[in-house]
C-alpha cells in the first residue's frame, strides 16, 4: 500500500506573531484615542530626500511633516541661516504641515538652490529634518563639433566617442540611426558604461552615415543627439584604389587584409586595475576586448564564488554587476576574454566603502518620574563614522548641563528623570561618504495603567498546540502583569504556563482542562486594570479512514474514500489534489463529503490524490496513488442493465431516521453508477413509490431522514448505462410515531375580493407534512395599527378563510398556524395583507397642458389625496379624442384613445398627435379595482405643422419649348396652405442633373402651371413643395422630355435612306467583325494584338479594360453615358416624339427592371445592368437614325 500521511498545525505562525511584539522598553502604542490623551515631543514623520533634484519646469515643494501633543509649528533654515518665508511671497508653507512650495514660474529655480533643514517644536522638544540639498536639474546642449569620416580597414578595432554633456542627473545613453532605430548590438560590437561604442573588429556592412549617440535626461524628459559619424569600412581592394589614385598608384596596405589576431584589452588598459563601490549600491566591472574572431568574455572571482542571488552579466557578458553590494564582495574579479589564438587576463580589485548605516538606531524613550532610560545610537560604516549628539537642534555640548544624563560616545544615559525635562535628542553618525540623523525623543510620563486587548475575545486552539493569550499594555511607570484563571485564586505562573515581556500568556500545549476565563491585571504606582479573554481548547481533524492505493481498469470507476473525525464545532472542508496541483475540470471527478470518484478512468487520470480536510483552525491531509491498467479482453461483451438489489435490512432505527442496508445485483458487465431508494407510505398513500434519496453506485448503505406518521415501507433500485434494474422486494414496514406540525402553510396572503372583505389564503400542507391525525389550521388576524387583540378561527380541510365586515382597504396582520391532535406547528410569520378595494373617488385636479409641438403636447396633474384611492393606486390614464381639424375643410372626428402611467407619476407626454386640431382629454386614477371618476374635460390646440406630399403631380401638354404641370393638395395640409414651391433641372444625356432653377411662388389655390422657354428634345426634372407657416413639406418629383423638333428628326430619316451611307456601315460592320477574329485568337494564345500593344504602350487613365463577361470593347465606350442617375428616368429611346408625347410612365420604364426609391421615385432602367443600357438604349419602332449608328462608334 502506497500512501502518505501529512499532518499539519498552524500554531507555529501566530507564536512567531505574537513573540515578534516582544518590547524592551515602554512604547506608545498606535492606538489613536490612547495618542490623543498623551503629551509628546516632536517627531518628523516624511521629509524630501537629502540630495532633491528638481525640475525648473514645477513648483519646488520641500516635504516636512511631524506629529507631537501639542502639533508643533514649523520653521527652515537655509545654508545654516533662518530662513524668513514671510519675506518671500513666492514661498508658501502648507498648514498644519511644515511643506514648503516655492512658485518659480516668474523665477529662475537655481535662485533657490541651497541646503535646507526644517525645525518641528512644540513646548516638550524640537525635532529637525535632514539637511535636504536642492539642486536644479539640467540639460545642457551638446557642445558643436565637427565629426569627420571614419575610414578604417576590415577587421580592426574601433572606438566610437559619444562625450555626453554633464547632466544633472547624469544622462542615459543609447545609440541610433536617422530612423530612431537602435543600432543592432552583438558581442562584436557594444556600447560601454561611458556611453562609447566599441568594435572588437569591423566588417564592411558597418559602414554607414548615421552612427548617432543620444542622451536622454530623465528629469526635464529631453533627448539631445550628437552629430552623426560616418564609419567606412574598406577591404583591400578599394583601399589599395582609393590610396594608388592618391599616392602614384603605391600598393599601400599589402596585398592581404588584417588578419587574425589574439585578443586584447580596450577596457580597463593593462593587467590590473581597481574599483572603489559603496556599500548597498550596484557594482558594475566592465572589459571589452578586440581582436579576430571576436573574443568570448568570462568572469569568476579570485577568492570564492560569485553570489548567484544578486548577480548578473549584461553587454553580452562584458558587464558583471553584482546588486547590494556589502563587505563581503571585496576582493579580486577576474576578467578572461579569449577567441582561438590565445587567452588574456585582467585582474579587478574591488575596494568596498560604506557610508554610515545604522546598527541601532536611536528609539523613543518614555520614562516615568524617578526612572532611568538609555539612548543608544550604534552605527557602522567604512571608515568607521563619527558621532555626535543634539538636543532639541542644538549641539549638545552648547545645552545647560543636565546631572540626570550621562553621554559616553554613542550613549545617553538618564538617571532619576524628573518630569518637564522631556526633549528631542538628535544623533548624527557621519564619515566622508555621508551623514545619518536620527530624532529620538524622551517623554517623561505619569500614566495609570491601560489595557489594550479587546475585552472578552476568544481565543481557539487545537488541543496540544500552543495557546496565546494577549495582554497589550501601555502605562507609565511600566505596568507589571499578572495573570489569574476563572476558579483558580493563585497567580498562573510555572509549567504549563509562560508570562513574556509584553503581556502574553502562553500555555505550551493546552489541554481540554485549559479552557476557560482568564484575566489580566495590569498595575504600577497609578493604579490597576483588569481585562477578561476566553480559550476555547478544540480536539484535532484526523483522517480516520484514508485513501487507498487503487489499481482499476480503463473505462472503469475508482473510488478514493477519506473520513474524518473532528471537533464539533469545527465543520471541515474537504479539498483534493492531483499530484499537488487542482483535479482537472471534469465531470467525471465527483467529490462528496467523505470521497473521490473517477469515473471511466484513462491513462491520463494515474496519479497521486491527495485528500485534505481543513478547519479553521487546522488540516489533515493523506495520498494514494491511482494506477490504471488494460482491461483484460473478452469475446463479445454483452452489456445489460443490473439486477434488482437484494436482502434489504433496517438497522439503527431512531424516531426520525433509520439506516438501509442492501446486497447489490449483478452489474451484467456495466457499473452500477447509482442507487435509488423509493418509499410507500401506506398510511397516506398506498400503492405509490416515490424517491426518497440517492446513493452513489460505490455504496450499499443509505441514511434515511424520516418524517412522523408515516407507515414507511423500501425499496431500492440499481442504475448502470444501460438503465434501471427492477425494483428490489420491499422491505418490512417501519412506523414513525406522531408528532406535532413542524412547518406552517406557506403562499400565505391576505387579499380582498370586495370592498368590505378579506380573504385569507394559503397553501396546505401535504399528508407527510401533517405529522399526525387531526390536521387543522388556526386563522389568525387583526387590523394593524387599530386592534390590540388578535382574532382567531380554525378551519379544517380549506385553504382559505373569508373575513367579512371590513373597512375599505385597511392594513392586516395575517398568521395561519398548522395544529393536529399532538400539537400546534411552530409560532407563525406574520403576513401584512390588505382589505378589499373600491374605486377611487376623486379626479385628478389642477390639469396643465403644454404643447410641445405639432404631434407632442406634456399633460400635468397633481395627484388625488391617497385617502381617496381606496385601494392601492396603480397609476393614471389619460382618454384622449381628435374631435376636429382646424382647417375649414377637413373635420374629422378620431375614436378614443388611452394612454397609462404607472404609480405616483403627475405628468406624461401625448404623442403621435395630427398637427392643426383640436383635441379633448381627461384623466382618471386607477387601482386594482378599476378607474375613478374622470375629471372635466379639457381641450388644446395643436399648432401648425409642415404640410405632406401634393397628393399628386402630372406633366401634361409637352411641346417644343413648354408643358403644362398639373396637381392637388396634400391630403394632411396640417395648417394653411400658404402656397407651392416648384422647381426643376435638366438632365443632359450622360444622366447628370443641370443647376436647380426655381418658379417664382405660387398661389394655395393654383393647381396648374406651365412652364415656358425650354429647350427642346430635353429631359427635365421638377420638384413640387406645399408650404404652411411652418415651412415647405416633402417634395413630389416627376420627369419629362420635351419634343425633338420635326426637321432633325427628318433629316435623320433621309440620311438613313442613302446608299452611300448603307454601304459604309456595312464596310464598319465587317471590319468590327474581323477586328473580333483578331482578337479571339491573340487572347487565347495569351498574346497582345496591335491595337492593344499600341494602347498599353501610351496607356490612358480614363481608358477602361475590356470586359470579361459580355466581350464588348470597354476602351471605345463612354462610361460616362452608362453611368445610372438615382431617383431619374430615362426612355428607352434617345428622342421622345410629338405624337408620344402623351404616353404614360410604362414608356419609361418598361419590362420587370423598372422599380421605385424609398422616396416614391421611379428607378426604371438606368438603376438595371449597364449591358441592358448598351444593347437596348438604341431601339426604335422605326429604322435606326444614321446619326445615332454613328454615335455608337464614335
Amino acid at each position: 500500500m502506497n500512501w502518505k500521511r501529512k499532518y499539519e498545525l498552524r500554531g507555529g505562525a501566530v507564536l512567531a506573531l505574537v513573540l515578534g511584539h516582544v518590547i524592551s522598553a515602554l512604547e506608545v502604542p498606535l492606538d489613536p484615542k490612547l495618542r490623543e490623551g498623551l503629551l509628546q515631543p516632536p517627531t518628523i514623520t516624511n521629509q524630501s530626500p537629502k540630495d532633491y533634484i528638481i525640475d525648473p519646469r514645477e513648483n519646488i515643494v520641500i516635504h516636512c511633516e511631524a506629529k507631537g501633543k501639542p502639533h508643533p509649528s514649523f520653521s527652515w533654515t537655509r545654508n545654516g541661516t533662518h530662513f524668513n518665508i514671510d519675506k518671500d511671497p513666492r514661498v508658501t508653507m502648507k498648514s498644519d504641515s511644515g511643506t514648503l512650495v516655492i512658485d518659480i514660474t516668474r523665477e529662475r529655480a537655481e535662485v533657490y538652490e541651497g541646503v535646507y533643514q526644517c525645525i518641528a517644536r512644540n513646548e516638550h522638544g524640537t525635532a529637525v529634518s535632514n539637511n535636504i540639498v536642492i539642486r536644479q536639474s539640467r540639460s545642457p546642449l551638446w557642445s558643436k563639433e565637427r565629426n569627420d569620416p571614419i575610414i578604417v580597414q576590415e577587421g580592426v578595432s574601433l572606438v566610437l566617442q559619444c562625450h555626453p554633456p554633464a547632466g544633472l542627473p547624469p544622462p542615459i545613453i543609447f545609440w541610433m540611426d536617422n530612423n530612431f532605430q537602435r543600432l543592432p548590438q552583438s558581442k562584436r560590437v557594444s556600447q560601454a558604461l561611458n556611453g562609447d561604442l566599441y568594435f572588437s573588429n569591423v566588417l564592411t556592412e558597418d559602414t554607414r552615415n548615421d552612427y548617432i549617440c543620444y542622451a536622454r535626461f530623465p528629469h526635464t524628459q529631453t533627448i539631445q543627439q550628437k552629430q552623426p559619424i560616418t564609419v567606412k569600412v574598406l577591404n583591400m581592394d578599394a583601399i589599395n584604389e582609393t590610396m594608388a589614385a592618391l599616392l602614384n598608384d603605391t600598393d599601400f596596405f599589402g596585398d592581404s587584409p588584417v588578419g587574425e589576431r589574439q585578443p586584447s584589452f580596450l577596457v580597463p588598459t593593462g593587467s590590473r586595475s581597481t574599483k572603489m563601490v559603496l556599500r548597498g549600491e550596484v557594482l558594475e566591472l566592465e572589459c571589452i576586448a578586440e581582436g579576430l574572431p571576436t573574443p568570448e568574455i568570462s568572469w569568476r572571482r579570485e577568492s570564492g564564488k560569485l553570489p548567484s542571488d544578486r548577480t548578473s552579466y549584461h553587454s553580452f557578458q562584458k558587464t558583471l554587476k553584482i546588486a547590494e553590494v556589502t563587505e563581503v564582495d571585496a576582493g579580486d574579479y577576474r576578467c578572461t576574454a579569449s577567441n582561438d589564438l590565445d587567452t588574456v587576463h585582467h585582474i579587478i580589485t574591488v575596494i568596498v566603502k560604506a557610508a554610515p548605516y545604522w546598527r541601532r538606531a536611536p528609539k523613543n524613550l518614555i520614562l516615568a518620574p524617578r526612572e532611568t532610560g538609555v539612548l543608544s545610537c550604534q552605527a557602522k560604516g567604512s571608515p568607521k563614522p563619527t558621532i555626535t549628539w543634539s538636543m532639541n537642534g542644538v549641539p549638545i555640548e552648547n545645552t545647560p548641563k543636565d546631572h540626570s544624563r550621562t553621554i559616553e560616545d554613542d550613549t545617553i544615559t538618564f538617571s532619576d528623570v524628573q518630569t518637564g525635562s522631556s526633549a528631542v535628542y538628535q544623533c548624527n553618525a557621519s564619515n566622508e561618504f555621508g551623514y545619518l540623523l536620527a530624532n529620538a525623543f524622551v517623554n517623561v510620563l505619569s500614566e495609570p495603567p491601560r489595557v489594550l486587548t479587546p475585552s472578552n475575545q476568544v481565543y481557539q486552539v487545537i488541543r496540544d498546540n500552543p495557546a496565546l493569550l494577549d495582554c497589550a499594555f501601555f502605562g507609565s511607570p511600566i505596568p507589571n502583569i499578572t495573570w489569574f484563571k476563572e476558579g483558580e485564586p493563585s497567580v498562573l505562573s510555572g509549567d504549563p504556563y509562560v508570562l513574556h515581556e509584553n503581556g502574553t500568556l502562553e500555555i505550551r500545549e493546552a489541554q481540554a482542562l485549559n479552557s476557560g476565563r482568564y484575566t489580566c491585571v495590569a498595575t504600577n504606582v497609578l493604579g490597576k486594570k483588569e481585562n477578561h479573554v476566553n480559550l476555547e481548547v478544540k480536539e484535532p481533524t484526523r483522517i480516520q479512514k484514508q485513501p487507498e492505493y487503487k489499481e482499476v481498469e480503463r473505462k472503469k470507476s475508482a473510488v478514493f474514500e477519506c473520513r474524518v473525525t473532528h471537533d464539533p464545532s469545527l465543520i471541515p472542508t474537504v479539498t483534493w489534489l492531483k499530484d499537488s496541483g487542482e483535479l482537472p475540470d471534469d465531470e467525471r471527478f465527483v467529490v462528496d463529503s467523505d470521497s473521490l470518484t473517477i469515473t471511466d478512468v484513462t491513462e491520463e487520470d494515474e496519479g497521486a490524490y491527495t485528500c485534505i480536510m481543513n478547519t479553521t483552525l487546522d488540516q489533515d491531509s493523506s495520498t494514494a496513488i491511482l494506477t490504471v491498467v488494460e482491461a483484460t479482453p473478452t469475446p463479445a461483451i454483452v452489456y445489460e442493465r443490473p439486477d434488482a438489489p437484494t436482502d434489504l435490512e433496517l438497522t439503527d432505527l431512531r424516531p426520525r431516521s433509520v439506516q438501509l442496508t442492501w446486497t447489490p445485483g449483478d452489474e451484467h458487465n456495466s457499473p452500477i453508477e447509482s442507487f435509488v431508494v423509493q418509499y410507500e407510505d401506506a398510511l397516506h398513500e398506498p400503492g405509490v413509490w416515490q424517491n426518497l434519496t440517492d446513493v452513489p453506485g460505490s455504496k450499499t448503505t443509505g441514511q434515511l431522514d424520516l418524517s412522523p406518521y408515516v407507515h414507511y415501507a423500501f425499496r431500492v433500485l440499481a442504475f448502470n448505462r444501460v438503465g434501471p434494474s427492477l425494483p428490489s422486494v420491499p422491505s418490512r414496514q417501519y412506523r414513525t410515531e406522531a408528532a406535532a406540525p413542524e412547518e406552517n402553510p406557506s403562499e400565505v396572503e391576505g387579499v380582498g375580493s370586495e370592498r368590505n372583505n378579506l380573504v385569507i389564503s394559503w397553501k396546505p400542507l401535504s399528508g407527510l407534512q401533517a405529522n399526525g391525525p387531526g390536521l387543522q389550521y388556526k386563522v389568525i388576524w387583526r387590523q394593524k395599527d387599530v386592534d390590540k387583540e388578535w382574532t382567531s378561527v380554525t378551519v379544517a380541510n380549506v385553504s382559505k378563510f373569508v373575513v367579512s365586515g371590513t373597512p375599505t382597504f385597511v392594513p392586516y396582520e395575517v398568521m395561519v398556524q398548522a395544529e393536529n391532535d399532538f400539537g400546534r406547528g411552530p409560532e407563525p410569520e406574520v403576513f401584512l395583507g390588505y382589505s378589499g378595494e373600491d374605486l377611487p373617488t376623486v379626479a385628478p385636479g389642477n390639469i396643465r397642458v403644454q404643447v410641445q409641438n405639432s404631434t407632442l403636447v406634456e399633460v400635468h396633474w397633481d395627484p388625488v389625496p391617497p385617502e381617496t384611492v381606496r385601494g392601492r393606486l396603480k397609476g393614471y390614464k389619460v382618454h384622449y379624442w381628435k374631435e376636429m381639424s382646424l382647417h375649414k375643410h377637413h373635420p374629422h372626428q378620431e375614436e378614443q384613445q388611452v394612454l397609462t402611467f404607472r404609480d405616483n407619476k403627475t405628468h406624461g407626454k401625448l404623442p403621435g398627435l395630427h398637427p392643426y386640431s383640436l383635441y379633448t382629454f381627461n384623466i382618471r386614477a386607477f387601482n386594482r379595482k378599476g378607474e375613478g371618476q374622470a375629471s372635466t374635460n379639457q381641450q388644446f390646440e395643436t399648432p401648425e405643422g409642415v404640410p405632406g406630399l401634393p397628393a399628386s403631380l402630372r406633366v401634361t401638354n409637352i411641346n417644343l419649348y413648354s408643358l403644362s404641370l398639373e396637381w392637388e393638395p396634400p391630403f394632411e395640409c396640417n395648417g394653411l396652405l400658404t402656397g407651392y414651391t416648384l422647381k426643376y433641372q435638366h438632365i443632359n444625356k450622360t444622366n447628370e442633373l443641370g443647376p436647380l432653377e426655381e418658379v417664382a411662388e405660387l398661389l394655395p389655390n393654383e393647381t396648374t402651371f406651365t412652364l415656358l422657354n425650354l429647350k427642346s428634345s430635353t429631359r427635365y426634372k421638377f420638384y413640387l413643395r406645399a408650404k404652411t407657416a411652418k415651412g415647405p413639406g416633402p417634395a413630389t418629383t416627376e420627369e419629362a422630355v420635351t419634343i425633338m423638333h420635326e426637321a432633325v428628326a427628318s433629316r435623320q430619316v433621309d440620311i438613313a435612306t442613302q446608299g452611300w451611307f448603307i454601304g459604309l456601315m456595312c464596310a464598319i460592320a465587317l471590319l468590327i467583325l474581323v477586328l473580333l477574329i483578331v482578337c479571339f485568337i491573340k487572347r487565347n494564345k495569351g498574346g497582345k494584338y496591335p491595337v492593344k500593344e499600341k494602347e498599353d504602350a501610351h496607356a490612358d487613365p480614363e481608358i477602361q479594360p475590356m470586359k470579361e463577361d459580355d466581350g464588348t470593347f470597354g476602351e471605345y465606350s463612354d462610361t460616362e453615358d452608362h453611368k445610372p442617375l438615382k431617383g431619374s428616368r430615362t426612355p428607352s429611346n434617345g428622342t421622345v416624339k410629338k405624337d408620344d408625347s402623351d404616353d404614360s410612365l410604362v414608356d419609361y420604364g418598361e419590362g420587370g427592371d423598372g422599380q421605385f426609391n424609398e422616396d416614391g421615385s421611379f428607378i426604371g432602367q438606368y438603376s438595371g445592368k449597364k449591358e441592358k443600357d448598351t444593347a437596348e438604349g438604341n431601339e426604335s419602332s422605326e429604322a435606326p437614325s444614321p446619326v445615332n449608328a454613328m454615335n455608337s462608334f464614335v
